[in-house]
């Protein structure tokens, strides 16, 4: 157990190892890398009439825009709807030296909640140290991982289906936990002053943050277990009224650490 322990972190820390990473190494340009989760043939979640692949996408895609009007260098890690590994994601932004890592979802509660269809609001994580038994979301969104073709070798023998997996996740350092609960306290603020539930920050062992060589976040913009959130993130205003929120996150953050 021990030698699997350390050969998932040691996989794990090799990009950052190779790219030469560090906390004072930022990009000359403020550069945001914004991953709409999920694609292709990993829908995510679903709702009655949507998939949590095609809302992500469609965010993402207005985000990319409306940062990018305001002189924000983005990078989209897919602009189609098609599947890319989740250490991809996080390898692309550490490659372009990203500023920020943002990734968004859709939420959704189990079938055999009772009341999933009244359950709504935003949630914001960071990679941190979840309890084992807290650790529903990071199962799902780490559940990606199984379609990947040659996901045992990508992750050393990680299994996302394992809660005890997790603590290879946990063990690692984070050396931008701080900014990147920074830019999550951000996020979940601007959702609340529009009228949103908060869900809060929190900090669970999600892979496609492990990696992160900069501020990092995923954040889940509604619950499609909910009709009523389903059709907001469905609607124009709706997805207008999240981008918004996330573009002055972003700004937000801009400013506070490049005073």
């Amino acid at each position: 157990m021990i030698k699997f322990i350390f050969q998932g972190i040691l996989l794990l820390l090799i990009p950052q190892l190779i790219l030469g990473e560090s906390a004072e190494k930022i990009a000359t340009t403020f550069t945001v890398v914004i991953d709409p989760g999920h694609g292709g043939h990993d829908g995510g979640a679903a709702g009655k009439i949507s998939k949590e692949k095609d809302i992500a996408l469609k965010v993402s895609l207005l985000l990319s825009e409306k940062l990018r009007e305001k002189g924000v260098k983005v990078i989209i890690t897919r602009s189609t709807d098609r599947f890319i590994p989740l250490y991809e994601r996080i390898g692309l932004a550490n490659k372009v030296k990203a500023n920020l890592f943002i990734s968004i979802h859709c939420n959704s509660m189990p079938q055999n909640k009772s009341n999933r269809a009244s359950i709504k609001g935003t949630e914001t994580f960071v990679s941190g140290f979840g309890r084992l038994d807290e650790q529903d979301i990071a199962l799902r969104e780490n559940a990606s991982i199984l379609l990947e073709k040659d996901y045992k070798k990508n992750y050393a023998g990680y299994d996302p289906r394992n809660p005890e997996s997790y603590i290879i996740l946990s063990l690692m350092k984070n050396a931008y936990r701080n900014q990147s609960i920074k830019l999550a306290s951000i996020i979940q603020k601007e959702f609340t002053q529009s009228g949103r539930q908060d869900r809060t920050v929190q900090e669970k062992s999600l892979a496609v943050l492990a990696r992160a060589s900069m501020p990092a976040v995923l954040t889940e913009i509604g619950f499609l277990s909910s009709p009523a959130e389903e059709q907001y993130m469905r609607s124009s205003q709706g997805q207008s009224e999240i981008v918004t929120d996330l573009m002055n996150a972003v700004l937000a953050y801009k400013k506070s650490v490049r005073k």
